[in-house]
């Protein structure tokens, strides 16, 4: 729990901006925004005009003056995918990525299967952290245009859904078009590390060196692989280090604040906590931190929000869901618990404390006989997981 690294994807620091548009030239069916249809020429001078001005506005970076100029071509066009695309863009790029889903959707409506409009709401789904959405569309810019762009954010994605080989995949590959890029590979070497697979975290830990051994990714690495062999204070050190190079380096703070946790130095961890989401308010690790932590001080009302936010971003967020669920039971709100609770058995089916919490809430719901099954899972994978202890410790002797 204490162990887990964040999935915030500010750890990769690149917010990614939805491509403008290639400008096109109108044709008859374009100007009027549906085949077939004609339009006075007075219109089509104005729908011109329009888009023009639109695109402009978009190239200079006056989303607003975009979005006014697109709106009004949309007036007159309003089948036009070109049109919603763009309109899409300048609402996307001040950060209204609801509006910018809907535009995206229905020009899909209109254009079922069109690869631009797909590009781009997949990347719309994944800034808003729809990473379940986004997949199929980013899975498929990657397949038509093997970019580092469309490869690194593919990768994001699968990272960001726990799919941590298939993220490696996507992430070598992007590695390979642009091997010094050090967001990458801090990624990469995350994922690795989520993974299991150690040589391969040695293996970019050693890139990060010899790319700039100074960087605050190596550093940042570092202190994590000390943190892992319970060598907190040369990983406070590593910490420490990176944020004298760089103060908004995403994850440092929680990272700290986990250090000060397992030491039982609440209120520093809280600070920490606390550090990390006034720049990111997403993070979810500070976030379940945060939760957890009211939760065990008995203040579930409080720790629910904390705990909302970690699973809005990561809906498989075990822990997240089961501190949900404790929170819920323990404002007497049985019902509440049981969705947030069933989803951690599933993320993890052998969660023993999960099931028994489980079927707390049935038995306070009513739900008696689906409450036994839960509390009989329980015993079952405790004594089972009792023999496994049992076993290893035998054979290390």
């Amino acid at each position: 729990m204490g162990r887990q690294l964040s999935k915030n994807i500010y750890v990769k620091r690149k917010i990614y901006s939805i491509v403008s548009l290639s400008l096109v030239i109108f044709s008859s069916a374009c100007a009027s925004g549906q085949r077939g249809e004609s339009k006075p020429a007075t219109q089509r001078q104005q729908l011109s005009q329009d888009w023009s001005r639109g695109n402009r506005a978009l190239q200079q970076g006056d989303n607003a003056a975009a979005e006014k100029a697109f709106r009004q071509a949309l007036a007159i066009a309003p089948n036009s995918i070109e049109i919603l695309n763009n309109l899409a863009i300048a609402l996307a790029r001040q950060g209204r990525d609801g509006e910018a889903i809907a535009l995206y959707e229905q020009a899909l409506r209109l254009k079922p299967g069109d690869p631009i409009t797909g590009r781009n709401l997949g990347v719309a789904y994944f800034r808003a952290h729809r990473y379940k959405d986004a997949l199929p569309f980013l899975e498929s810019f990657a397949k038509a245009t093997p970019t580092f762009q469309a490869l690194d954010i593919t990768g994001l994605d699968l990272f960001a859904l726990d799919r941590y080989p298939e993220a490696i995949v996507y992430l070598e590959r992007a590695n390979r078009l642009q091997p010094n890029d050090l967001p990458t590979l801090d990624v990469l070497g995350k994922a690795y590390w989520r993974a299991k697979n150690y040589s391969g975290v040695t293996t970019v830990f050693d890139r990060i060196m010899a790319i700039n051994p100074d960087s605050p990714e190596a550093h940042f690495m570092l202190g994590l692989a000390d943190d892992a062999m319970s060598k907190e204070g040369d990983a406070f050190k590593e910490f420490q280090t990176v944020l004298a190079e760089d103060p908004n380096y995403p994850g440092v703070h929680s990272s700290l604040g986990l250090i000060d946790w397992r030491q039982h130095l609440v209120p520093q961890a809280v600070k920490e906590f606390e550090q990390e989401l006034s720049r990111y308010p997403n993070d979810p690790v500070s976030n379940y931190m945060m939760g957890e932590i009211m939760r065990q001080q008995n203040k579930p009302a409080q720790a629910i929000p904390y705990l909302e936010a970690a699973v809005a971003v990561n809906p498989n967020y075990r822990d997240a869901l089961m501190g949900l669920g404790q929170c819920h039971i323990m404002l007497d709100q049985p019902l509440k618990a049981l969705k947030p609770l069933k989803k951690a058995t599933e993320v993890d089916p052998d969660f023993a404390q999960a099931h028994f919490v489980l079927g707390t809430a049935l038995s306070m719901a009513g739900q008696h006989a689906e409450a036994a099954r839960e509390r009989n899972i329980c015993k079952k994978l405790q004594a089972e997981q009792n023999a496994q202890t049992i076993l290893r410790t035998e054979h290390s002797h």
